[in-house]
């Protein structure tokens, strides 16, 4: 069982800057970054292949938000720059095995969320 724990949510003035951080227990194939507001559906924000190899991002933070891993310490981040009020929401860590004929992660594994909020 893969446990996933987030930290570094936290309040910032808009165009502040955040680090989102997430322990992994466990080996990891590949992992991701989602959010989710009070009333709406999750939303994907940033993807990372298995090794690293790749990585994708939502439309709406490309050149703002930056995913790394670090696999010594099993660690996956969320580097996250210019933040406006819009991406306020609860964050959520999530991995899971690589579906390799597919080409997709198979998120069956989920932090608790580490909430960011972003004011104007």
């Amino acid at each position: 069982q893969v446990q996933l724990v987030e930290s570094g949510g936290g309040s910032v003035q808009a165009g502040g800057s955040l680090r989102l951080s997430c322990a992994a227990s466990g080996y990891i194939y590949c992992m991701g970054w989602f959010r989710q507001v009070p009333g709406k559906g999750r939303e994907g924000v940033a993807w990372i292949g298995p090794g690293g190899t790749s990585t994708d991002y939502a439309d709406s933070v490309k050149g703002r938000f930056t995913i790394s891993q670090d696999n010594a310490k099993n660690t996956l981040y969320l580097q996250m720059n210019s933040l406006k009020p819009e991406d306020t929401a609860m964050y959520y860590c999530a991995a899971g095995p690589w579906r390799s004929l597919l080409g997709t992660c198979d998120y069956k594994y989920w932090g608790q969320g580490t909430q960011v909020t972003v004011s104007s």
